[in-house]
């Protein structure tokens, strides 16, 4: 017993020993040299440590080291790639012995990192990295959980303060800026929540962001488990790109990730962006080849006006016209294959365009390259839409269909909310489904295959009074010439009715039918909807009296029928009634009159 006794004081004198020596008598900045070599010879810059460095050894592992330059390769904007103003560092021996880590502290400041990409493709990592042997680390499994485990961590703090990190790329002529302020973590023991904290702003290209964000961090005793708790932040973003050049977004969120079950889960507690509140959850399991991601969301008030960008002069849409004409290729949509989706999302009202809906449903999956929207419902304009679609992106030109149907709409309100158009009143249901393939603008319109029908009850068509066109057109004819006075321009029904076939941009309505108590509206017709022009030819006939819509005739025209016709665009439509065949049916009801009058007249013969 009492050998085993010396034997550890001896070891113990040892280590003493071993340690005075080297605190005492070691100097690390007489190896300064010799790292400075071996940096110079591997990769061909100079590296420079112009402050002593410093360590301690017993009864905490500590280094300090400060001034540390490495350069960028030669002809580059910045001498230096990357700058240490001060290292401190310091681990508690002992306890490693026993598998426990006690960091005294961990300071970083004053890092620069300057990263530039030339023309020609150099770049500011050219030469640093190391062929390394990868084949060993690809053998592993991608779910075999790491077997580190600590019995203690103990981190009196952890703080990185006045670091920059700047990207020139001149290929592309741009240039981005990070700076982060201060990253702090407070006293850090594993299974318990220790305080983060950070402070960052960034500069791009059109954007400038600054961020803050804090909560509570926590690691598992077999680090396998991450949890972050109340993290609160604040973003504020500048710059062209936003909605009024300025946006303020507060969020508060937790976090939770499982190494070892390769799963992660996120917590939107709240978001406000834009007088926009949202608040949701969001799964992904990312241990299989292909991750699934599991998403709901919650959404108030959304005003997607305030983010669409104003009307652009004559010069910025041709700009936009030839960006467009060069951009024109199939977007690439093999990116779909690489994750599955399961998405629900309910908006409180989104108003776009003008439009104004409310108590949005979105319903989406997408696995193996095709994407499925089982549901999208909403209320709108007194009615309601429910709609379903699929969206195919496993060939190289994408395919889709959809079906949707609306149901008790205001058309009126909706019409001149979503195109300024005021043309169509009354309460639709509308039906239409299809299918097509090509996501480009021009194309969508090309390869368009739907059908449809549509259903309009006690409506009016604006912009037009057929039976003051009638009687307009009669009175002329009988040799008055005088106007039968200003009337409101439309045309009152109590239904219209049609189906509608879509095919190469043309809306093909073979079987248009409006009926009033005043007159009878049939026929058909098309609409292109690439340039908006319309081509309808119909046939309208006096059913009863035309008084009731401001006229004073009674039956005089009774079944006569007259051709009428629509032109122009959708937004300027024009109606013409043909009065030479008003003229013609007035005839032959003249001819037939005397022929009568003969028959009588003759007895007969």
């Amino acid at each position: 017993m009492k050998l085993l006794k010396w034997f550890f004081v001896a070891l113990l004198g040892l280590v003493a020993a071993l340690v005075l020596y080297i605190t005492l008598i070691f100097d690390p900045n007489d190896f300064k040299p010799q790292i400075v070599e071996v940096v110079k010879e591997k990769t061909g810059r100079d590296l420079a440590i112009n402050s002593d460095l410093s360590w301690t050894f017993f009864p905490s592992l500590g280094i300090k080291l400060g001034g540390i330059t490495l350069s960028n390769p030669d002809g580059f904007e910045n001498a230096a790639m990357v700058s240490v103003n001060e290292v401190v560092a310091e681990v508690a021996l002992m306890p490693l012995l026993t598998k426990e880590v006690e960091i005294s502290q961990l300071n970083l400041d004053g890092l620069t990192l300057s990263l530039e990409t030339q023309k020609d493709g150099r770049s500011s990592f050219d030469g640093l990295t190391g062929g390394g042997n990868s084949s060993e680390a690809s053998k592993r499994p991608a779910n075999e959980a790491s077997s580190v485990s600590l019995s203690k961590l103990d981190i009196g703090g952890i703080s990185i303060t006045n670091t920059q990190i700047s990207n020139l790329d001149r290929q592309s002529n741009t240039k981005q800026l990070l700076s982060l302020k201060s990253l702090t973590l407070g006293r850090f023991q594993l299974d318990q929540f220790a305080p983060l904290k950070y402070e960052l702003s960034a500069s791009l290209a059109d954007l400038n962001v600054t961020s803050s964000g804090e909560g509570q961090i926590k690691v598992s005793q077999n680090l396998q488990l991450i949890v972050i708790n109340d993290f609160a932040v604040t973003n504020q973003l500048k710059g062209k790109g936003v909605p009024n050049g300025e946006l303020k977004a507060d969020l508060t969120t937790s976090l939770e990730m499982a190494l070892d079950k390769q799963t992660m889960s996120l917590v939107l507690a709240s978001f406000n962006a834009a007088d926009i509140d949202a608040s949701g959850k969001l799964d992904i399991a990312y241990g299989n080849k292909v991750p699934n991601i599991m998403a709901e969301l919650e959404v108030g008030d959304v005003d997607l006006d305030r983010f669409l960008p104003k009307e652009s002069t004559k010069t910025d849409d041709i700009k936009k016209t030839d960006t467009a004409k060069a951009a024109a290729v199939e977007p690439d949509l093999t990116v779909m294959k690489s994750v599955n989706l399961d998405v629900n999302v309910k908006v409180k009202s989104v108003k776009v365009a003008n439009m104004k809906t409310q108590d949005w449903v979105f319903k989406m999956t997408m696995n193996q390259g095709v994407a499925n929207m089982s549901q999208l419902s909403a209320a709108l304009y007194g009615g309601t839409i429910k709609a379903s679609a699929k969206l195919d992106g496993r060939s190289k030109v994408a395919k889709y269909e959809f079906d949707k149907r609306l149901k008790g709409i205001d058309i009126r309100a909706l019409l001149i909310d979503a195109a300024e158009v005021d043309m169509l009143d009354g309460t639709a249901n509308f039906n239409v489904a299809g299918k097509g393939s090509s996501l480009l603008p021009d194309n969508l319109k090309k390869n368009l295959l739907a059908n449809g029908k549509f259903e309009i009850a006690d409506g009016a068509i604006h912009g037009v009074n057929i039976p003051q066109m009638i009687r307009d057109a009669k009175a002329k004819l009988g040799g008055d010439m005088s106007s039968s006075g200003t009337r409101e321009q439309k045309t009152d029904f109590t239904s219209m009715t049609g189906s509608f076939k879509v095919a190469k941009g043309v809306v093909t309505n073979p079987d248009l039918n409006m009926a009033s108590p005043l007159i009878r509206l049939t026929g058909s017709g098309t609409a292109n909807v690439i340039n908006e022009a319309l081509n309808y030819k119909l046939t309208t006939s006096v059913v009863g009296s035309l008084e009731g819509q401001g006229g004073s005739e009674r039956d005089a025209l009774y079944g006569v029928e007259i051709p009428f016709a629509i032109s122009g665009t959708m937004s300027e439509p024009k109606f013409a009634l043909d009065t030479k065949a008003l003229l013609d049916s007035k005839l032959k009801d003249e001819t037939n009159k005397l022929k009568d009058s003969l028959f009588k007249k003759f007895g007969g013969f």
